[in-house]
């Protein structure tokens, strides 16, 4: 199995103007309900508007992939009504998205351990999956039950059981293959909203060289206008991967 996808620590990738694959932690729904003295539940309605809002701009601005973390395999711990809730919501929302998505020429993947889900979810799943297969306008990949960590123990052992010799030492190249972004490339964007300025075990492998946005907008209001500030921010960064800045092409000296 190969990975022709460039890594950011092997060498140095492209670097577009426009992202091309932009990672989001959507925080802050439950905090957005509660301001409005609302069940968090509804905070959780209207980050999914917020997300069809994003995933339609991402669209339009040439942005190729787009992820989001929806349920890390830590939210778990949170009161058993709001998980079912959620979970519910999930549902709902693959059943009424996933038509749209596909006449929109956009592809959706779901990535994380799919066992703790009921059948009819994990079977919606697959359908969705399918039906979108073939699409390239933009790929939506909604992260559920995964957390980084997960994904990396994942991989190692789904590698070690076709290839067991490599127990003996392996490569970045013999690993990647195997994690659950594998044919995506590297996040060029990761944003959080709702405040909080961490990682959050999402993505740990990927976001290695990834320039990091942190917003106090709160996800339910975070839409066009944000993930464009968002942009505009990324396209500031001088991206070096190592290098200095006189090494950056058009810079002078050494």
């Amino acid at each position: 199995m190969a990975n022709l996808l460039p890594s950011s620590t092997r060498t140095i990738p492209d670097i577009p103007s426009v992202p091309r694959h932009i990672a989001i932690i959507m925080d802050g729904n439950g905090r957005w309900a509660k301001q409005r003295f609302m069940p968090r539940v509804m905070g959780h309605q209207r980050g999914v508007e917020a997300l069809r809002e994003v995933v339609k701009a991402c669209r339009s601005l040439g942005v190729e992939y787009l992820t989001v973390f929806a349920f890390s395999s830590e939210n778990w711990r949170r009161p058993a009504d709001e998980v079912s809730f959620l979970m519910s919501l999930f549902l709902k929302m693959l059943e009424r998205e996933v038509a749209n998505l596909h006449q929109n020429n956009i592809r959706l993947k779901i990535i994380g351990d799919r066992s703790r889900f009921d059948a009819k979810l994990q079977q919606t799943m697959r359908e969705a999956e399918q039906l979108t297969a073939g699409n390239s306008t933009l790929t939506l990949t909604i992260a559920a039950n995964y957390g980084g960590r997960w994904d990396m123990m994942n991989a190692v052992q789904a590698m070690l059981k076709e290839h067991p010799q490599l127990a003996q030492g392996f490569t970045e190249e013999d690993l990647s293959p195997y994690l659950s972004m594998s044919d995506a490339p590297e996040p060029d964007l990761f944003i959080r909203t709702g405040g909080e300025q961490r990682i959050s075990n999402f993505m740990l492998w990927q976001l290695a060289y990834t320039e990091l946005y942190f917003t106090d907008v709160l996800w339910p209001v975070f839409g066009r206008e944000e993930l464009e500030a968002a942009i505009a921010s990324y396209q500031k960064r001088e991206r070096r991967f190592g290098r200095t800045s006189e090494q950056l092409p058009g810079k002078q000296g050494a």
